[in-house]
């Protein structure tokens, strides 16, 4: 990889800010000056630093965010905040992308990265990687509702849904439920709950796979995955 690429991706500014850096001599690789932006490196295995400290070469970033109402998963929009809006310089010049999208007043865990095959792994149906969610709906929730679920329903537009896992955590005139899908059509529990005659009001993500939201995010806050993390989303869900 060129060293101007390598500096600019891990946020040293544009490939002219990093070409001024390397002309004042305070990029080195294994200890030597390199002025040259063209000067091939290799990351993982050389030492390089900048006015003296190292630069670990990040090529990924694997982010977990607890996504706010009113915000839209998206890069860029002209008249909405998106997610990528919420985040830091530090992050952003990675440019990455949500992992599927959650609804503008939808809540709760988002990842965000820009490693494509790690975005296409968790979106592929064939990994059935299940999303977790709770939501406030208007409507008594019934034991028939499991049912319906459970073997599947007819949305508006006539798709029959497949399996989804739904359990009942309070029911009354406002039902407090939790709902288990492996597939993820537009607005799919909003449809699900509508096909059996009432409405969602509130709704949150809070598990991908085997990854719980952190209880510790504020909304709109957002931090790095661990490797643990990673190798939880990536495990085979049976």
């Amino acid at each position: 990889m060129r060293i101007d690429k390598l500096l600019a991706n891990m946020g040293f500014g544009s490939r002219k800010d990093v070409k001024k850096l390397l002309k004042t001599g305070a990029v080195r690789v294994q200890g030597q000056p390199i002025k040259d932006p063209s000067t091939h490196v290799e990351p993982e295995s050389e030492s390089i630093t900048v006015y003296g400290e190292e630069v670990e070469y990040k090529p990924y970033v694997y982010l977990m965010m607890n996504k706010p109402k009113g915000v839209i998963c998206a890069t860029e929009d002209l008249e909405h905040e998106t997610v990528i809006d919420l985040l830091g310089e530090e992050e952003r010049h990675y440019e990455p992308s949500p992992v599927g999208r959650l609804d503008k007043d939808t809540v709760g865990l988002l990842l965000i990265t820009n490693d494509g095959k790690f975005n296409h792994w968790l979106m592929s149906p064939k990994h059935h990687v299940p999303k977790t969610y709770r939501a406030l709906v208007e409507g008594h929730v019934t034991e028939e509702d499991v049912g319906a679920f459970s073997h599947g329903v007819v949305l508006g537009d006539g798709y029959v849904t497949k399996s989804a896992t739904l359990h009942i955590l309070e029911a009354g005139a406002r039902s407090h439920i939790e709902l288990i899908l492996t597939e993820g059509k537009f607005h799919q529990v909003k449809r699900m709950f509508q096909a059996v005659g009432k409405r969602v009001l509130e709704l949150e993500r809070i598990k991908i796979g085997n990854l719980l939201l952190d209880p510790e995010l504020a909304r709109g806050e957002y931090r790095e995955l661990t490797k643990e993390e990673i190798a939880l989303l990536l495990e085979k869900n049976e």
